[in-house]
Order: structure tokens, then C-alpha cells, then sequence
């Protein structure tokens, strides 16, 4: 094995060493009874978002199938924390890194690229991000990562400290450790592939709900089927949504599919943090919506049990975008009917 490549899987696998897990608390919440809603906290990662784990995944899996080596560039198509934790791995092992984003790509995850040592190529939207990455890796002789490829190969999906695993883990002492069900959204599909295979793998009695954003194709696929679905749109809620429908999109695990309004996405993390304090992401808006009306379902049935879902990253990172009333007056619209809502909750 080339030295350099063994150093670098080295220094990838003690970082994963010093990093605790992250944390699963309970959401409380007064008018939900008999069902206990948890949010797995990805947000406290080093590089702040649950990408730290595709990022560490994709980095080990490129340099043990020999794509990666000493100089090698490597370049990313990503909206900004995927992008954020591969220039993180990439300045630990000593390599350049570019991060092909398009335009609309909140300032704060572009000043985080750089902080790590990353560099930008910017496009005008999300559709032009991959043949922008093929051909600019192309033309340094660089590598182009593919998270929306390789994100659901690259995880071990039977365990290895996978996020599933490290969920049931953290559930075996509270009144429902088998979750009722997962609810996630798909930006690569690359966790929702880990959840739903280590499900079936373990024989849990656990059910994946994934859910989607507007402007995105995953949704439309899973119900017709069609995998050539395309849009001409960017997705609203950075990190999950996509136009096409990407390859590590695993349909065949998943046991139903929610078609979440962003006005909902974004109303349900300023609720969040009048509950809990902090702040989140949209895509944890997209997730817990989701969670809340299989909460509300499960009740109306009278059956009792537990609901997960993510907190993707911290809404430190949006305070121009969607915890700014003007930039969502202007580009989500209004919130009303979805905040209402989410009152009743108590």
C-alpha cells in the first residue's frame, strides 16, 4: 500500500476516534401523548452537520480504491456543508480541494470552505454543478468526489458506527427502543440508503419516511417510479432536494415518501427554537414537519411508540437566509398557515 495513502487513512480513522457521538435528545412536547419524538443532533460535528459522516466516508472509500493520492485535487459539486466537511478532510490529509456551488449558496458555509483551506468555482444553479465538477476535474487532472453517486456505497451500511446503528444504540433505554419510524430527507439519498438497509439487515420493525422539498425530484420518482425525472429548479432548502434524481437514491428501501412545503420547512425551525433555543437548518424544518404528522397520525390511531429524525446542522449558518424575515418574505413567502399550525402543538 502506497505510504502516503496508508497516512492518510490513519489520520482519518483517529479523527473518527476523537470524535464523541452525537447527541439524541427528546423533543418534549406537551400535546403529543404517547408517542416520543427524538432529534439526533448532527449539528455538533467538528465541521457542524451530518456530512461530516459522508465526508469521512467518501474521503476513506476514494483512497482505498486508489483515487485519491498525494496531490491529488479533488474537487466536490455540493451547496455548501458537503463542501464544508470534504475541504475539512482534505486540509487534514493535505490535499487541494474545490467546491463547485452554485451562486445562491448561503456566504456563511462559503467562508467555512475557505477556512478550511478549500477554494470555490461557482455556478448560477444547482442543474449545471455536475457537469461543471466532471469537467473542471477533467481539466486539472483532478478527482471529482460524486457524493450524489457514491454516497450510498461509500457507508458501511451493516454497522461500523454507522448513524442507524448509533441510533438504536442510543434508544435501548427508553420506553420505545425500536423506533416506530425514521424520518429523513434525501440530499445524495446516501443516509436514507444506510437507514433503510441496516433496518432490513437487523429485522427491526422500524419504517422509513423520507421526506422531500419543493422543486425536487425524489418525491415525483418514488411515486411514478421514473427514474429520468428532471427539474429545471434549485431546491430552496439547501442540502436536501435535488433536479435529477441522483444514483445513490435508493427507492427499493424506503417505505413511504412526504412532499414537505418550504414554507413549512422554514416556519418549523423558528418554532423549533422557541422550544428548544438553538437553531436550526432548514433541511431539520423538512425532517421534523415530517416527524410531526406521523406524531399527529400515530395518535389519532391511538398507537403509541417512538419517532427519529435529524438535525442536519445549525441555523447559525442561514441568518441571512432563512432566519432573515425579509429574505424569506421574499423568497419562501408566507409562513402563516404552517406556524399556526405548529401552535397547536403547545
Amino acid at each position: 500500500m502506497d505510504h502516503w495513502v496508508a497516512q492518510a487513512v490513519g489520520k482519518i480513522t483517529a479523527d473518527a476516534h476523537r470524535s464523541a457521538d452525537t447527541h439524541l435528545f427528546k423533543l418534549q412536547i406537551p400535546r403529543l401523548e404517547g408517542v416520543d419524538l427524538y432529534l439526533k443532533d448532527e449539528s455538533t460535528h467538528p465541521t457542524g452537520s451530518l456530512k461530516h459522516r459522508l465526508a469521512r466516508s467518501l474521503f476513506l472509500y476514494a483512497l482505498c480504491n486508489g483515487k485519491i493520492r498525494e496531490g491529488t485535487t479533488v474537487v466536490e459539486a455540493s451547496s455548501g456543508s458537503t463542501a464544508v466537511s470534504e475541504a475539512y478532510f482534505a486540509r487534514m490529509i493535505g490535499v487541494p480541494f474545490i467546491a463547485v456551488i452554485p451562486e445562491s449558496t448561503a456566504h456563511s458555509k462559503v467562508r467555512l470552505i475557505e477556512l478550511y483551506g478549500g477554494k470555490v468555482h461557482y455556478v448560477a444553479s444547482a442543474p449545471e454543478m455536475h457537469g461543471a465538477s466532471v469537467e473542471l476535474a477533467r481539466s486539472i487532472g483532478g478527482y471529482f468526489m460524486d457524493q450524489f453517486v457514491f454516497a450510498e456505497r461509500a457507508t458501511d451500511w451493516r454497522g461500523n458506527n454507522n448513524i442507524a446503528e448509533s441510533i438504536y444504540r442510543q434508544m435501548e433505554f427508553e420506553p420505545h427502543p425500536v423506533p416506530r419510524k425514521f424520518v429523513m430527507s434525501a440530499g445524495t439519498g446516501g443516509t436514507s440508503a444506510t437507514l433503510g438497509r441496516y433496518i432490513r439487515y437487523k429485522g427491526y420493525d422500524t419504517e422509513l419516511m423520507v421526506v422531500d422539498p419543493e422543486y425536487s425530484v425524489f418525491y415525483d420518482s418514488y411515486i411514478s417510479g421514473d427514474r429520468g425525472l428532471t427539474s429545471g429548479r434549485s431546491s430552496r432548502i439547501e442540502g436536501i432536494g435535488r433536479p435529477e434524481v441522483e444514483l445513490s437514491f435508493q427507492p427499493d428501501v424506503i417505505d413511504s415518501m412526504l412532499k414537505v412545503p418550504d414554507a413549512a420547512s422554514v416556519a418549523t425551525i423558528l418554532w423549533l427554537e422557541k422550544r428548544i433555543g438553538r437553531r436550526a437548518g432548514g433541511s431539520t424544518g423538512t425532517n421534523l414537519w415530517g416527524a410531526l404528522q406521523v406524531a399527529r397520525e400515530m395518535m389519532e390511531r391511538g398507537e403509541q411508540g417512538s419517532v427519529v429524525t435529524l438535525m442536519c446542522d445549525s441555523g447559525e449558518r442561514y441568518l441571512d437566509t432563512y432566519f432573515n424575515p425579509d429574505w424569506v418574505a421574499q423568497h419562501i413567502g408566507d409562513l402563516g398557515a404552517y406556524s399556526q399550525a405548529l401552535e397547536e402543538w403547545g
